[in-house]
Formats: structure tokens, sequence, C-alpha cells
């Protein structure tokens, strides 16, 4: 089962997810109602001025209900290094915009979005420099798993 940070109740509306990285963030949007999320882009860990004004753009564009930020645990479901970043991570965004954050457990997500992204790629309707996108892909795989867990329920 995921996990998911149970302090935060299910909201109706937009949402943008996260996949916190030691060199990228990707960004992604989605929605409760539908279930589905799709990749805005990928940002710069650094220079941190710039990757906060863009975060804050972002906010102001969309006004997201929440976020959802990617929990990397190890294959046995372990905390690791990246887990006690992203988490502090997830701290910071919710001290910052006052929104409720969850913490989804990202296990698989980069390899789910890889794979959907050579599905496109051999459609047509991607090309080999949107690879750089990788983590807004995966951040939308976090956020759609994230708002199947809400809307089971759980």
């Amino acid at each position: 089962m995921p996990e998911s940070n149970t302090n935060v109740a299910p909201a109706t509306g937009v949402w943008l997810g996260l996949d916190v990285g030691t060199r990228d963030l990707g960004v992604a949007v989605g929605n409760d109602l539908t279930g589905r999320a799709r990749p805005l882009k990928t940002l710069a860990m650094q220079p941190e001025t710039m990757l906060w004004a863009t975060l804050d753009a972002l906010v102001k564009e969309w006004a997201p209900t929440g976020f959802v930020v990617g929990l990397p645990l190890t294959r046995e479901g372990g905390e690791q290094p990246m887990t006690a970043r992203a988490r502090r991570f997830a701290a910071t965004i919710e001290q910052r915009y006052r929104r409720p954050v969850a913490q989804q457990d990202e296990r698989g997500s980069t390899q789910v979005a890889k794979r959907q992204f050579a599905v496109e790629r051999a459609a047509g309707n991607a090309k080999r420099k949107h690879a750089v996108d990788i983590d807004a892909h995966a951040a939308a795989v976090i956020l759609e798993n994230y708002l199947a867990h809400i809307s089971a329920g759980h």
C-alpha cells in the first residue's frame, strides 16, 4: 500500500505533484475529480532563488488545493538518505505555501514515466529532447497514484 501522509484530508481541486531529486524537481498538475495528472516542467534545484520564483509562479497560476511530494523509499519500503531530503522539502513547501502536503511512495514512478515516454515517442507524440522532462512525467505518475489512493477512500 502506498505511503501517504494521513494528516492530509482529501480536498477537492487541483494538486501539484513534486518529484524531488538532487539536481532537478519534476512538477505535475492534477485534479482529484478526474484522477488524472499531467507533467508541467522540470526545474533545476539550483539556484534556489530561481527554483522558488518558478514554484511561486506555478502556485499563483494553478492555485492548488495542496501538494503531493514523492517519497523515495528503498525497494523494501525503508528509508534512505533521499527520503529525509524529500521530507524536508515537503515541510518547506507546507510552511511556505500554507497548504496541505501529502507524501506519496514514489517507488517505480521513474520507470513508469520512462515507459510512458517511450510509448509517446514511438507514436510520434514526443521527441528525444523532451526526455529531459522525465522528472515531470514521474511527478505526474506520483500524483496520479496519490489521487487513486484518496479516491479509493484510504
